[in-house]
C-alpha cells in the first residue's frame, strides 16, 4: 500500500517578499499536495501557479488604536480562524507554512488550535510585529538573516538565508535578456520592489544625464504607478514598469540603486550585484534600514536614507563607484557571501524533518 502524500497549506499573500520565498519553497516540495491560503485581489490571486488550489479569507492588519473599525477587524480575524480551521480539518492537512503578514495569524492559531506543526519564515533582519508574537507558538521559525535571532529570543529558530525563484540559479539565462543593451557597457538597474518607488524615480532622472556621459546605459523599472515615468527620454535610457526576466537583469548589471526590501537584497546577493540602497521610509518599524545595514556592515553595499539624498550625491556616488571597477568587484564578491544559494533546499528539509517526523 503507497503512503499518501503529505498535505500542506502555504498561507502566503500580499507581495512579492511573503509569495516568491513560499513559491520557491513549493516548488521542492513535488512529492507533497500543497495548497495555498491567500486573500481575495491581492497578488497571489496573480502569482500562484495553477497547480496550487487558492482558498482566500478575508482578514485585515490592526492600525493603531482602539476604535469601530478594530472591532469589525477583530470579528473578521475570529471569523478567519474558523474558516481556516474548518480548511485544515476537511482536507486533513499535516502541517502550515508562512511567511508572515496579516494571514499568518489565522493561519498560525488554527494550525497550533488543532495540533498541527508551523513553519514560520521571515525574511527580514527586524522580524514583523506577526513574526515576534507568534513565533514562539509555531514549530520552528525560518530566518532570511542571522540578525533576526536577537529579536526572537522566546521562538526556536533556524537560519536558513531567503528562496528565491529558480531562475536566479540557473548559470545559464544571461542569453534570454531581450533589452537592446550593448555588451561592455556599464549597466545600472534601477527598481523600487514590486510596487515601484517614485521618491527613487525622481533622484535617478534627475541623475541620469552625467551617468550617460560617462558611458553607462540604465534600465529603470518605475513600477505602474509614477505619472512621470516617460518624461526622461535617452537612447541609453529604457524604462519599463517592470521587467520579466530579473535574473537575467542582475546578472548584467554592473550596479543596483534599489529599496532594501529582503526580497530585492536575496536576489541581488544571489546574483552578486553591488548597491545603492535607499530604505523606504515607511516601511513598518523601518525594517528595510535593519535589512540595508546587513549589506552595509558587509561591505556589498552603500545606503543613504531617501530623506537626506539629494540628487547631487547620488550622481556623484554612482560616478565613483563606475570609475572604481576594483571596489565594484569587491563589493559583487561580498554580496555573494551574503547569498545563501541553496535556501530553498534548507527551508524544504526543514518542512520534511517537522512534518514528517
Amino acid at each position: 500500500m503507497v503512503d499518501a502524500p503529505i498535505r500542506l497549506l502555504i498561507a502566503a499573500s500580499g507581495t512579492g517578499g511573503h509569495l516568491f520565498p513560499a513559491i520557491a519553497l513549493a516548488e521542492k516540495l513535488p512529492d507533497y499536495e500543497i495548497e495555498w491560503l491567500g486573500v481575495p485581489n491581492r497578488l497571489e490571486t496573480q502569482l500562484v501557479p495553477k497547480q496550487y488550489p487558492l482558498n482566500t479569507i478575508a482578514v485585515e492588519g490592526f492600525q493603531q488604536g482602539f476604535g469601530i473599525s478594530s472591532l469589525r477587524i477583530l470579528v473578521k480575524l475570529i471569523s478567519s480562524i474558523l474558516e481556516v480551521r474548518r480548511l485544515l480539518k476537511q482536507g486533513k492537512f499535516q502541517g502550515v507554512f508562512t511567511t508572515g503578514g496579516y494571514i499568518a495569524g489565522p493561519a498560525v492559531i488554527a494550525a497550533r488550535s488543532l495540533g498541527l506543526p508551523v513553519v514560520f519564515h521571515e525574511s527580514n533582519a527586524l522580524p514583523g510585529k506577526v513574526t515576534r508574537f507568534f513565533g514562539p507558538w509555531c514549530t520552528a521559525v525560518a530566518l532570511g538573516f542571522a540578525a533576526a535571532t536577537k529579536y526572537l529570543p522566546r521562538a526556536k529558530n533556524v537560519c536558513v538565508g531567503t528562496p528565491v525563484r529558480s531562475q536566479f540559479l540557473n548559470a545559464r539565462i544571461d542569453a534570454s535578456l531581450d533589452l537592446p543593451i550593448p555588451d561592455g557597457v556599464p549597466l545600472i538597474i534601477v527598481f523600487g520592489g514590486s510596487q515601484g518607488a517614485i521618491g527613487i524615480n525622481k533622484l535617478v532622472r534627475q541623475s541620469a544625464p552625467a551617468w550617460f556621459k560617462a558611458g553607462a546605459y540604465v534600465v529603470h523599472l518605475t513600477g505602474e504607478q509614477d505619472p512621470d515615468a516617460d518624461s526622461l527620454q535617452h537612447p541609453q535610457y529604457i524604462t519599463l514598469p517592470f521587467y520579466h526576466n530579473m535574473a537575467a537583469l542582475l546578472r548584467r548589471a554592473n550596479l543596483a540603486i534599489s529599496r532594501s526590501g529582503a526580497g530585492s537584497l536575496t536576489e541581488l546577493a544571489v546574483c552578486g550585484v553591488p548597491a545603492i540602497l535607499i530604505p523606504y521610509p515607511f516601511a513598518a518599524e523601518d525594517h528595510q534600514t535593519y535589512n540595508a545595514e546587513v549589506f552595509t556592515k558587509a561591505g556589498a553595499a552603500l545606503a543613504f536614507k531617501q530623506s537626506e539624498l539629494t540628487s547631487e550625491t547620488l550622481q556623484n556616488q554612482v560616478l565613483s563607484l563606475l570609475q572604481s571597477p576594483i571596489e565594484l568587484a569587491k563589493m559583487a564578491e561580498k554580496a555573494k557571501a551574503i547569498a545563501v544559494p541553496d535556501s530553498a533546499d534548507k527551508l524544504a528539509s526543514l518542512v520534511r524533518e517537522i512534518l514528517e517526523m
